[in-house]
């Protein structure tokens, strides 16, 4: 599994930019393990509306979260180009675990420069500011970066993990 640190300490290295809704979102390339399409997973009882299920993946149990329901979207239609990013995330008992994230779409990767990133807004907006890492005005508009272990709330994945068992 590759290593969980961002690409550089300043934000510069390679982004998997992706759609959800009309709007952009890049994690670190480092972070992502693989891209799949869509398919039905296995339902946790009792779990919250934007958690999916499960996925096996080689032998290896990912829970699978709708970031589209995450970031309070309506509940969002499962169509061809629907993916789900399977990305390294640190829990709070500091162990790296996959976590699937359902999208509207990957985009493309891109090169950022660190001197290019903003900071998160201080007021509203989709996504709680805590989530963000930065943001880079693009010529094709604004793309918001997200820091992968504060969106992934780590005592929310570590019961998730007790609960397949895993």
């Amino acid at each position: 599994m590759q290593d969980a640190n961002p690409s550089s300490d300043d934000g510069t290295g390679q982004y998997l930019s992706f759609r959800l809704g009309g709007d952009d979102y890049a994690v670190d390339i480092l972070r992502v393990q693989e891209i799949r399409g869509w398919e039905n997973v296995r339902a946790l009882p009792e779990s919250r509306d934007y958690v999916k299920g499960v996925l096996d993946l080689r032998g290896t149990i990912v829970p699978i979260i709708d970031l589209r329901i995450r970031f309070g979207q309506p509940e969002p239609d499962y169509v061809q180009t629907t993916v789900v990013i399977v990305m390294s995330v640190k829990t709070a008992s500091g162990e790296t675990h996959l976590v699937g994230g359902v999208v509207d779409g990957v985009s493309d990767v891109l090169d950022i420069d660190g001197a290019d990133l903003k900071p998160p807004p201080t007021i509203g907006g989709a996504v709680n500011r805590r989530y963000l890492s930065g943001m880079v005005s693009l010529p094709r508009g604004m793309v918001i970066l997200l820091d992968l272990d504060k969106l992934f709330d780590p005592s929310e994945l570590d019961e998730l993990q007790h609960m397949v068992g895993n």
